[in-house]
């Protein structure tokens, strides 16, 4: 039996389809905006709105044709945060033919992290699935939530590119205030597009087979901040490597993961392509 996990986020809509050994069938990310401006509105984006209602009903057009017989979609963030979610959820359900589930961020962690750590053995690794809204930081016996995304970041400082440099440096500020006290662990997993989308323009080009287990320094993501600050976002758009529409959010997002990384004490970090749709592919495989 084929198993299918959606996940309804701040910035983008991902579809995994999986048989029922895990093996991949097919990965989908279409990149929505749903949450774009809520971090001064409380409410979802009207166009994003629009845009991510078609991609559910897409997502529901593959997974029929794909004999999918178990699917969860959960919606993080954004839906824990928006004031219309209700509404959203009653469009999403008729749009998907299931309702989402609004997940806390504590199962948003637990999530992430066992479809991160899939096939990497014993180790005590973190976790850090930086999405549009929240960030999440998990160990195997604790998670952390924090309030902060690449989609919030863009909406309190990044409204004009490129960036003045005291806007960089009010944007770090704000970011360490949030993520400061995180505990050091031994070893990091960043999941999520802002990891993947820094170790393709590292690469000059997405290959998820090159951008999976790769690794990714501090002194990287901190090159990558002070390059896409001087940059209008046409010009991030035409960087190899990007997907263009991640190109308003990248700045956000790696100022995010250069923070989190100075909080955790830690000089490299392990990119994955597996996260939380993933790990709610092994869930379902486990009767969950």
């Amino acid at each position: 039996m084929r198993l299918a996990a959606v996940d309804i986020g701040t910035n983008s809509v991902r579809l995994l389809v999986a048989d029922a050994d895990g093996s991949d069938v097919l990965r989908l990310t279409r990149i929505t905006g749903l949450g774009r401006g809520m971090q001064h509105t409380r409410r979802l984006s009207p166009e994003g709105r629009a845009e991510t209602l078609d991609v559910l009903g897409e997502y529901r057009r593959e997974m029929e044709a794909l004999g999918v017989g178990r699917m969860r979609c959960v919606m993080t963030a954004v839906g824990r945060s928006a004031a219309d979610a209700a509404s959203f959820l009653d469009e999403a359900e008729a749009a998907l033919g299931a309702r989402p589930e609004v997940i806390s961020g504590e199962e948003e962690a637990r999530l992430s992290y066992r479809g991160a750590v899939c096939g990497l053995g014993q180790a005590d690794w973190t976790v850090i699935d930086i999405g549009g809204g929240s960030t999440e930081i998990v160990t195997e016996t604790a998670a952390r939530s924090a309030d902060i995304g690449s989609v919030r970041m863009t909406d309190l400082f990044f409204g004009t590119r490129p960036v003045p440099d005291d806007v960089v440096e009010a944007a770090r500020a704000h970011a360490r205030g949030i993520l400061a006290g995180a505990p050091a662990p031994d070893g990091v997993i960043g999941v999520a597009g802002t990891w993947t989308t820094l170790a393709a323009l590292t690469f000059g080009r997405y290959d998820p087979d090159l951008v999976h287990h790769s690794t990714l320094d501090r002194e990287q993501v901190s090159g990558w901040v002070e390059r896409l600050a001087g940059l209008s976002v046409a010009e991030t758009a035409a960087l190899p490597g990007i997907e263009p529409r991640r190109a308003p959010v990248i700045l956000g997002g790696s100022i995010v993961a250069e923070q989190v990384m100075e909080a955790l004490g830690v000089d490299r970090c392990l990119v994955s392509e597996r996260d939380l749709l993933d790990g709610i592919v092994a869930g379902l495989r486990d009767g969950e």
